[in-house]
């Protein structure tokens, strides 16, 4: 296959623009592994990356999708084999190296992790990005002490978007209880939240106090936001003593204020949740967690599309208003 298609983001003179052409390898970053792709999920950051000052891609055109599955076809890697199944997350891809939407990617062969038994090349990418980043935050808040009760309060932010509904699905795969959703969107996805494991579904005006004060009414004992801005502001001073929160998300912004007292007088952790510079290692254990716990039936629960190549853009314009709900995966023909 000398020529695929792919989706760029090009820089015009005043925005970014999402062009579907024709490519060649030379349009492909260096890598000493092809491979065929089948899914690429469309992720938040993806979203970013088509929008000027996005904050994401530092140089067009650029091919984004920060994460893929596919089969190798060509590699000078001993470590792999053509044929091989496999998937990639983070690293550089979509941002400073060319990423999954495109029919062929070429990266590192130690960018890629074979598949894992159970996972398909289509479920893996249901999870993608969104699911690694998931059990990533669960992980960090069980080393710090939610797996010492399976009925502690959690609260799970944006549940609705992609890395909200896979952890709520993650929670209760590994028999959680307690599980609260928050979401903008309750009257209209109350019963899809619950189906998912939420326990209860609240809404961003439940947490914003009548009176604002450094420290509040202690609700929950372990938060995962993907949201960012001022949900953090409104949970710390909420958050049960010696609890924490793991902060993987800047949807509603990137900055909140807050006062030393939660720290210093409750004991609470906050804990920064990063995809894409973790170590293989942590990486390829937390892919074998996932494929172990959540099964085909959990998954099947997931709010989920699929399109094409060409049909991605108003996927991305839903992501950046904040009407899109799971996970869209591109499907490459």
């Amino acid at each position: 296959m000398t020529t695929f298609k792919a989706l760029f983001a090009e820089k015009k003179e005043t925005d970014v623009a999402l062009v579907y052409r024709t490519a060649a390898l030379d349009d492909l970053s260096e890598g000493d592994t092809l491979v065929k792709v089948a899914y690429s999920g469309i992720n938040y950051k993806d979203a970013l990356a088509s929008v000027k000052n996005g904050g994401v891609i530092r140089s067009y055109p650029m091919i984004p999708g920060i994460d893929f599955s596919g089969t190798v076809i060509a590699t000078d890697s001993s470590q792999l084999a053509k044929g091989t199944a496999v998937l990639a997350t983070g690293y550089g891809l979509g941002v400073t190296h060319t990423g999954g939407f495109s029919e062929l990617a070429r990266v590192p062969a130690e960018w890629l992790i074979p598949l894992p038994e159970n996972l398909s090349l289509k479920n893996s990418m249901i999870l993608g990005t969104a699911g690694l980043t998931a059990a990533l935050a669960i992980n960090k808040l069980e080393q710090n002490g939610l797996k010492e009760t399976k009925d502690a309060a959690i609260l799970v932010t944006g549940a609705t978007g992609g890395v909200g509904s896979l952890a709520l699905t993650l929670l209760q795969s590994l028999g959680y209880t307690h599980i609260t959703a928050l979401s903008r969107k309750k009257d209209t996805a109350d019963t899809y939240l619950q189906s998912l494991g939420a326990s209860a579904v609240i809404t961003p005006e439940d947490i914003v106090p009548d009176k604002v004060g450094p420290l509040g009414k202690q609700q929950f004992d372990f938060v995962i936001d993907t949201v960012g801005g001022d949900t953090v502001a409104h949970l710390l001073p909420v958050i049960r003593y010696g609890g924490s929160i793991a902060l993987c998300g800047n949807a509603a912004g990137i900055a909140f204020q807050t006062t030393v007292l939660p720290f210093i007088l409750r004991g609470v952790n906050l804990l920064g949740i990063d995809s894409v510079n973790i170590s293989r290692a942590l990486r390829i254990a937390m892919w074998q967690r996932l494929a172990a716990c959540v099964t085909p039936e959990a998954l099947a629960h997931i709010s989920r599309q699929e399109v094409g190549l060409a049909e991605a853009e108003p996927v991305i314009d839903s992501l950046l208003a904040g009407t899109h709900t799971g996970r869209t995966l591109i499907r490459m023909d």
